[in-house]
Order: structure tokens, then sequence, then C-alpha cells
């Protein structure tokens, strides 16, 4: 009998909530993507999400295929900042110990500039239950990734999902990663060099 080769995503989930100390993690294809999803989950739709102007161009992309409307804020920042007012955050250079927001979904990046570069990747951190059980089927094209007495043509699908879900091979390289990673990680204190995203023709906001 085959045994669940998706069981090494779930270490890798559990390894990354303990060290930050959340208290449910679901790893995912990318931060964008773990933005795309909190935003939908917290129902952005025609309402208005505030962010620095400058960061990475996903951000705002992200919150408006959710349907929100983006505000840019001349603010500066390093590590992470909130998608304001909602309780979500951009971590996506951050990953410290005991880390975590309470109240909170804090989006990781494990790209290859990140603090664990397993070079494609994200993660949800959460503390609320039922986003947790939502991030897990969501990314999951809707399946009931948790239970191991479902099996896939007999999964009751019952929420729209996406592909957004971690594969094994990149848990496994982030669990080797973490082994490696200190236990006192430092928090990265430089400010990034960012565009003002309020350049692009795609982005133009009227401050007056």
């Amino acid at each position: 009998m085959l045994h669940n080769p998706f069981k090494i995503v779930e270490m890798f989930e559990e390894e990354i909530a303990h060290y930050s100390g959340a208290k449910y993690a679901v790893a995912t294809t990318s931060c964008t993507d773990s933005l795309w999803m909190t935003c939908v989950y917290e129902n952005v739709k025609d309402k208005e999400v505030i962010i620095p102007k400058k960061t990475y161009i996903s951000v705002p992309q992200s919150i408006i295929h959710a349907g929100g409307k983006v505000i840019f804020e001349d603010l500066e920042w390093s590590g992470i900042y909130q998608l304001k007012p909602f309780p979500i955050y951009d971590a996506a250079k951050r990953l410290t110990t005991g880390m975590y927001i309470e109240g909170t979904h804090m989006c990781l990046s494990f790209h290859i500039k990140k603090p664990i570069p397993i070079g494609k990747g994200g993660m949800i951190l959460t503390d609320n239950e039922n986003a947790y059980e939502w991030f897990l089927k969501a990314r999951y094209e809707g399946r009931s990734f948790k239970d191991p007495n479902i099996s896939y043509r007999e999964d009751p699908v019952d929420i729209v999902g996406y592909n957004m879900y971690m594969t094994p091979e990149q848990a496994a390289r982030g669990l080797w990663l973490m082994q490696h990673h200190p236990k006192e990680f430092p928090d990265q204190e430089e400010i990034p060099d960012y565009r003002d995203l309020t350049e692009y023709p795609l982005f133009k906001v009227d401050y007056d």
C-alpha cells in the first residue's frame, strides 16, 4: 500500500507553524496566491485595501483579482506590512521565531531570495479554524485534502477551489532547509527597494 506523499507537506506546515508560533499553516504555490486566497476569504470585493506604494507588483494585482480596490499609501516598511483594514499581512520577507500575530492571516514566501529559499512556494499562517479548513480545500480544487478516508473519485467537492497546493518535492526541500535555519533568526530590517507602483499605468491613482 502506498503512503500519501502529501504527508511531507503536512510535516513542513507543522514545522513552520511551530517555528512561527501560529496554530495552523497552509502551504501553497506562492505568497501571491496566498495573498489572493486570503483576500477572497476576507471578502475584499468592492472594498478599499490599503498597501504601501512601494511593494512587489503582484500584491495589488492579487487584491484586484479578488475584486478589491487598491489604495496606495506612502509608507516605508521592512519585513512585513498589513493589507489594511483586513487581518492580512504580507510577510514575504520575514521568517522569525514567534513572529505570528494573533488573529491574522500571514502570507509567507519561499522564493529563492527569501529566508527559506525553496525556489517557489508560499504559506498562510492563521489561528482561525474556519479559515484554515477553507484554505486547505480552496488550494486543492475544493477537495477534502485532510480526510484520508475519502478517495479521489468519491470526494464530495462543495466549494470552488483552485490549483494552488505545494508539491511534496517542494515541501521536502523546505523541511531540509529548515534543519539549517537558525532557531533564532533575526528580522530583516532593510527597507525593500521596490519601484513606486503608482508610476505604472495600471495603478494610476489621483492623490489630490
